[in-house]
């Protein structure tokens, strides 16, 4: 099959996918390693561990199944507990959250008992989906250590994180055993990284975006964008709706994080409405090609 069948194959697919179960639910894209994950989740990268407890369960309330935290942030313990409180008030089950947990590729003398702690602290039996939180030197040792604990039963899928070219994605591919699902990077309106993304598709990799809507310090860049003002007033939605939409629309997984319990709702419902393909087409054209960060 020509690439560029390919692509408009796997486009369709992931459209089908989004669209399959009706309105107002939340989607899953099933992964190369046989698992479903949300498309639209929750970040809580900037929480404090007791903010994270009460936001995650904010969000769990609101509908969403997909909850994203890491070692470096200091929020598994809140996720874990939030969830487990979601759980014991019969709001969700286990099998119905996906947690996805990253540990960076430096600074521990034992990447086994690392994802191990992760585990442990989350407390929830497993982790659905652990990353490679960045490019490092100690990359392929703790690649290694994460195949390990999906043999042990404690990871279910494995991922990276902050890996933005073709040649990036090559270099771990060349040494891991078990592709990776998922590329969580810094997407959002001003930085869509097609070009990563196309060829992610032809590999079975899933684009998730974290800074969805700009990220701290910049979500006023792409909420006060006129286009997306005009798109949103028409839909009659907000702009960081129209934004997480238009992420899910591309083919995107997308992460939006907040300690505001509205905001969490607000994030959460965007599976009512549909953007054209014009507004698709608007929006995308809206792309600079920087990011904000730079690791």
């Amino acid at each position: 099959m020509k690439k560029s069948l390919l692509l408009f194959v796997t486009a369709i697919f992931m459209t089908a996918t989004i669209f399959a179960q009706g309105k107002n639910q939340m989607k899953s894209v099933k992964l190369n390693s046989g698992y479903k994950m949300p498309l639209a989740g929750f970040g809580t990268w900037s929480l404090s561990d007791a903010e994270a407890e009460n936001c995650t369960y904010e969000a769990i309330k609101a509908g969403c199944r997909l909850i994203d935290t890491a070692k470096y942030y200091g929020t598994e313990r809140g996720v874990g507990r939030g969830i487990r409180r979601a759980i014991a008030e019969g709001l969700v089950t286990r099998e119905e959250i996906f947690v996805t947990s990253k540990v960076t590729p430096w600074g521990y003398p034992n990447y086994d008992k690392a994802i191990s702690e992760c585990n442990e602290a989350i407390g929830l039996g497993y982790i659905d989906l652990m990353l490679v939180h960045q490019q490092g030197s100690d990359e392929k040792k703790l690649y290694e250590a994460m195949e390990r604990s999906v043999q042990k039963g404690i990871v279910r899928s494995l991922g990276i994180s902050n890996y933005y070219t073709e040649r990036d994605v090559k270099r771990v591919l060349s040494f891991a055993k078990t592709k990776p699902c998922v590329i969580q990077n810094e997407n959002h309106i001003f930085y869509q990284n097609n070009a990563l993304r196309d060829w992610c598709k032809t590999e079975g990799i899933v684009i998730e975006s974290y800074y969805p809507l700009g990220g701290r310090g910049h979500t006023k860049d792409s909420l006060n964008n006129k286009s997306i003002l005009e798109i949103a007033k028409s839909h009659k939605k907000t702009a960081a709706q129209i934004i997480l939409r238009w992420h899910l629309q591309a083919g995107f997984i997308a992460i939006p994080g907040s300690a505001n319990a509205a905001h969490i709702r607000e994030n959460c419902a965007v599976w009512d409405f549909e953007l054209s393909a014009d507004e698709m087409k608007r929006i995308g054209e809206l792309d600079t090609g920087r990011r904000y960060e730079n690791w």
